[in-house]
């Protein structure tokens, strides 16, 4: 199943998705370094990361809802999609949560806030799996036909199977 949302010839879907991900796992990655270390700009960076990772998600998810529309009805990656995109949206509430409890104090985490960030992650982590099996195993935002030698998408020639 191709893909309906693309921009030259692409899926928009998984070429944004790496900003949040990447974005939300580096603020758990300073949380940690800031537990370790008490160095205060580890803090100020995981805020800045978690609102920066917040806006990726939200500008990534409308592009998995529309391509979620297009896959078939009653199908494995029907379900997969929706628990994709369901596990996504609590991955982004927990993280707007987390950002909402360090926003009043100078960026220093409490521990709500830590406890948020790190069970976004692991849920962002199991997600992010489930959007490989849409992609890797289920064959979704996969051009028809597509193989090896496939002609470019920007030649706008139809991938023969």
């Amino acid at each position: 199943m191709t893909s309906r949302a693309k921009a030259l010839g692409h899926p928009i879907h998984p070429m944004l998705i790496p900003f949040p991900v990447g974005l939300l796992t580096t603020a758990v990655v300073f949380d940690v370094i800031y537990l370790i270390t008490d160095r205060p700009g580890f803090a100020v960076a995981a805020g800045y990361m978690i609102g920066a990772g917040i806006i990726g998600g939200l500008l990534a998810a409308p592009f998995g809802w529309i391509d979620w529309f297009k896959i078939p009805a009653d199908t494995r990656a029907k379900s997969i999609g929706l628990i994709h995109g369901l596990a996504n949206i609590v991955v982004v509430v927990l993280f707007a949560v987390s950002w909402l409890l360090r926003s009043g104090t100078d960026w220093e985490p409490t521990m709500w806030a830590l406890v948020c960030s790190f069970v976004a992650v692991v849920v962002a982590a199991v997600a992010a799996w489930m959007g490989g099996e849409l992609v890797d195993r289920l064959a979704i935002g996969i051009d028809e036909g597509a193989h090896p030698d496939a002609p470019s998408s920007l030649s706008h020639k139809h991938v023969a199977t």
